[in-house]
């Protein structure tokens, strides 16, 4: 992955930065999206770099709770079945104790799939160099765009040193 990118002292400049790129997506042939934010402390007030995300962790969570609770019921009848005790008339799949596995392994594939889901989705595990720069421990923001297209490095990088960006990089992994 190569990028460019600008390092910013403050917020504002940052917001600034931000807006002009997305504004002129269509012309630096990028996608809004697709620009990189990257900051020591979080910068969520006003809505700073959000995106209007949508995510299916909810769905999969509820998808894992079934799993869960069906290999649950699935676990406790089958042991019931194969080593039958004695139940006096009673039936041999007990609802009680079964219920019990039933909703411990609810539990455990919602949770399980919730975590898993997570991780996956924010990104925690990723193979390759990513954008970074040491300056962002320093308080410095980034603001980058990354596979910008070759004929519109020139101008990103202009617009980044317009809008208040004391250094600009280009990134490229080894």
């Amino acid at each position: 992955m190569k990028a460019i990118y600008g390092l910013f002292a403050d917020r504002d400049a940052a917001r600034r930065a931000l807006a002009a790129l997305s504004a002129e997506s269509a012309r630096l042939r990028l996608q809004p999206e697709d620009l990189v934010v990257i900051s020591a402390e979080p910068l969520e007030e006003e809505g700073f770099g959000w995106k209007a995300q949508r995510t299916r962790m909810p769905w999969l969570s509820m998808c894992g709770g079934i799993f869960g609770g069906t290999a649950g019921y699935a676990l406790a009848s089958f042991t019931q079945r194969t080593y039958p005790l004695p139940t006096g008339g009673m039936p041999i799949v007990a609802m009680w104790p079964t219920g019990i596995v039933v909703y411990e392994l609810t539990m455990l594939g919602a949770i399980v799939t919730t975590i898993v889901s997570f991780v996956l989705s924010s990104g925690l595990i990723h193979r390759g160099k990513r954008l970074y720069d040491p300056e962002v421990t320093n308080g410095k923001i980034l603001v980058g765009v990354p596979n910008p297209d070759r004929s519109a490095q020139a101008e990103i990088e202009r617009r980044l040193y317009q809008e208040g960006a004391e250094q600009v990089k280009l990134f490229s992994p080894a």
